[in-house]
Parts: structure tokens; sequence; C-alpha cells
């Protein structure tokens, strides 16, 4: 009986560890960087100069893009589709990011 209390008590106290770690730990993940990846064709070939689809992504959010031509695999309606989303989507500012085909 004593072992069964004792491991009781052992993963109350791990698990509310956990869940306070969880909390003071999470990371903060700009949904628009999700909804551009989306957007891209999806290859992760490193054309671009990035390393696959998450880094041009992240590239595009920070403003280090510019022409979002440099996604070889791209079309234009992979271009047209996020430069609307971003214009739909401004930063939280309310500043809009400046990009090109």
């Amino acid at each position: 009986m004593a072992a069964t209390i004792t491991l009781a008590v052992m993963g109350l106290l791990l698990g509310l560890g956990l869940a306070y770690a969880a909390d003071v730990f999470k990371v903060e993940v700009d949904i628009r960087l999700q909804e551009v990846e989306k957007r891209l064709p999806g290859y992760n070939c490193g054309a671009c100069g990035y390393p696959g689809c998450s880094g041009f992504a992240e590239g595009i959010m920070e403003g280090e893009v510019e022409k979002l031509s440099m996604c070889k695999p791209g079309k234009d309606e992979n271009y047209n589709a996020i430069i609307e989303y971003l214009k739909d989507n401004p930063n939280s500012d309310g500043s809009i990011l400046k990009i090109q085909k």
C-alpha cells in the first residue's frame, strides 16, 4: 500500500512540474508563419537559399526575402496567394510586409 501511495504522489508532483514547465517555457508561434508555409509549393528543395519551405517562410515573415521568385518551383498562384494573405493579415503593429513576386 505504501508503494502505491508513493507512486501516486510522485506521479502527481511530476505531472504538476511538467504542467508548470510547459506553461513557463511555451513558445509563441506566429500563426501567419504556418499559413505562409502552406501557400509555398512544399518541395523543401532549398533552391531559394533557405533550408526548406519553413526557412523561406521565416525569411518572408522577418522581411529578409524581397522577391518571392527566389522560390524556383513556385508559381504565380503561390506568389499571389502569399501576397494577398499578407495584405489581409498585417503585422501586429499594423504594418504590411512589402514583398514582390
